[in-house]
């Protein structure tokens, strides 16, 4: 009998693997081999002999690339200005996706399935289009938007260097809230009822039950979206890189993934791109682990 177990085990664990080999050699081709070769990438430089009439030759150069990035002002701007829009929009995003999901679990169920697809309808619409729709509101000239407050009486240049990082904080808040809605609305679906039904017995309201009972309860769900945004957070690119196109405001090295852009692909000195992507992924996985640090001592607390 031991020894028949022993066998289907085996079998089990060569089926397992047979279907678990083609996501591991993918992973292995599309993201481990790429960051490899980006670590390599980043302790090079292409050098040139001489008086530089001579073909350029590749050379170990040791931390250099990154010493290189760290001291070029635009990065460290770009650097500073992300921290800025994190400051900014976490809270904002994460914020409102509370807020609106409570107000989701609050109200009458016909009117649920309208409001989930009204507050989720943005995250449907791809990034790249997103930027695109809100540059044209931000342009003046061609901007309804903008139109509407001169007649007003208001004088808003939303793509003002002082103005451009909110109105792409405004861009990122506007397409994620719904998606994060609906993760916390649905962890909202898993508080028990008979728990809530107590509080109202005893008198709780709406925002007493919600505050006191069901926000305490969404705290893993909350604490998942918490990790996702600021790693996205340290990805942005899609939304200034479009921004760009209507407003000098943002430059080419505005955040440091549109540096590393800048770099690999304008000055074509793919080892710093490579050394500044291995800075970004550091700066996110030291990010991640103190957000989950922090989560897992704010659950069990």
């Amino acid at each position: 009998m031991a020894r028949k177990t022993s066998t289907m085990s085996g079998t089990g664990g060569r089926t397992a693997a047979l279907f678990l080999f083609p996501f591991f050699a993918v992973f292995a081709v599309a993201m481990i081999a790429p960051v490899v070769y980006s670590l390599v990438l980043s302790f090079y430089a292409q050098q040139k002999s001489g008086l530089g009439f001579g073909g350029a030759k590749t050379s170990f150069v040791g931390l250099e690339n990154y010493v290189q990035v760290f001291q070029s002002e635009t990065f460290t701007g770009g650097l500073g200005r992300l921290a800025l829009y994190c400051l900014i929009y976490i809270p904002c995003m994460v914020g409102g996706a509370v807020v609106f999901a409570l107000l989701l679990d609050a109200t009458v169920a016909r009117a649920r399935k309208l409001f989930q697809l009204l507050v989720f309808l943005p995250h449907a619409v791809p990034g790249v289009i997103a930027a695109l729709i809100w540059a044209y509101l931000y342009t003046p000239g061609v901007s309804p938007l903008v139109q509407a407050l001169q007649s007003g009486g208001i004088q808003l240049n939303f793509l003002d260097a002082h103005l451009v990082l909110p109105s792409i904080v405004n861009i990122a808040v506007w397409e994620w809230t719904g998606y994060n809605v609906i993760i916390l609305f649905t962890a909202l679906q898993a508080v028990p009822r008979e728990i809530l039904e107590a509080a109202r017995v005893d008198g709780a309201g709406e925002i007493r039950a919600a505050l006191s009972i069901k926000f305490p309860l969404i705290l893993p769900a909350l604490s998942v979206i918490i990790l996702f945004t600021v790693i996205g957070t340290l990805q942005l690119f899609t939304e200034p890189s479009i921004i760009s196109k209507a407003t000098a405001s943002v430059t080419s090295t505005w955040v440091p993934n549109l540096w590393a852009y800048d770099a690999a692909f304008n000055r074509h000195n793919l080892n710093q791109a490579a050394a500044a992507s291995i800075i970004i992924a550091l700066l996110a996985a030291g990010l991640s682990l103190t957000v989950t640090r922090f989560s897992s001592r704010m659950n069990k607390a």
